[in-house]
């Protein structure tokens, strides 16, 4: 398995992965989405390859700053392809994050979970996350100006 940073050709594969994850999404979206963030100094988009450069997951790692704590890193989004699950690959991104997170400087790590995702949950208490609290989110669409 070979870990990189993803780019721009990368977007189908992205995509396909996204659906997997419960978020449908074109071709074209992941494309404009991937030119946004690559190149951000706050963002680490990595993926993971097999031998023939099929992708297998990728994660997003997002440095935060806020005014009620000092800055910290946050997986946004994992995913591994179905059939390849089990294999080690999310451990594997999910270790790279952190790499990327401690050599910004980083020291914690957060990480959200839908509640209904009880597999995901084993999954990263398995890695030494702790569960922190449980929240509500609010979303609302506001017209663009």
């Amino acid at each position: 398995m070979d870990l990189r940073t993803l780019r721009i050709d990368d977007a189908p594969a992205a995509a396909a992965l996204a659906g997997q994850l419960g978020y449908p999404t074109t071709d074209v979206q992941m494309e404009r989405r991937l030119a946004g963030l690559l190149g951000s100094e706050a963002d680490g988009l990595f993926g993971a390859f097999d031998a023939a450069g099929r992708m297998l997951g990728w994660i997003q790692v997002q440095e935060r700053r806020t005014l009620e704590r000092d800055p910290y890193a946050e997986i946004c989004a994992l995913v591994v392809e179905e059939a390849a699950r089990g294999r080690g690959i999310g451990a594997a991104l999910v270790e790279e994050a952190q790499r990327w997170a401690a050599g910004r400087g980083l020291r914690t790590i957060h990480v959200r979970s839908n509640v209904r995702r009880e597999r995901a949950h084993r999954f990263y208490e398995r890695l030494g996350y702790v569960r922190g609290k449980t929240a509500h989110v609010f979303e609302k669409q506001v017209a663009a100006t």
